[in-house]
């Protein structure tokens, strides 16, 4: 098949575009404290929806974070052990369009 062929690069291209979403910190209620304690992957492992993917510790209470979606952890803005507050962007996912 030649390189040429429209439907085989529109194909090619698509499979190659991707989007990202942004992990935010959500709202846990009115603590003023949050601590980012643990990482559950790595920069880019992949992640299927609903695994665990970060845990947010407050005052009161502790919230595992789960993936919304199916992609790949590709940008890991806030370390364990730091402060964060609702809505920082804690990380980036990349998925498949």
């Amino acid at each position: 098949m030649s390189q040429n062929c429209p439907i085989k690069q529109g194909k090619l291209e698509s499979a190659m575009e991707k989007r990202t979403f942004d992990l935010k910190t959500p709202d846990l209620g009115d603590s003023d404290k949050i601590e980012l304690v643990k990482w559950y992957l790595k920069q880019g492992e992949s992640v299927s929806e609903g695994d665990e993917i970060l845990e947010l510790v407050t005052d009161k209470a502790s919230f595992p974070i789960e993936s919304p979606m199916d992609g790949v952890l590709t940008e890991i803005l806030f370390q364990e052990g730091s402060q964060v507050k609702k809505g920082d962007i804690l990380g980036r996912l990349s998925i498949p369009v």
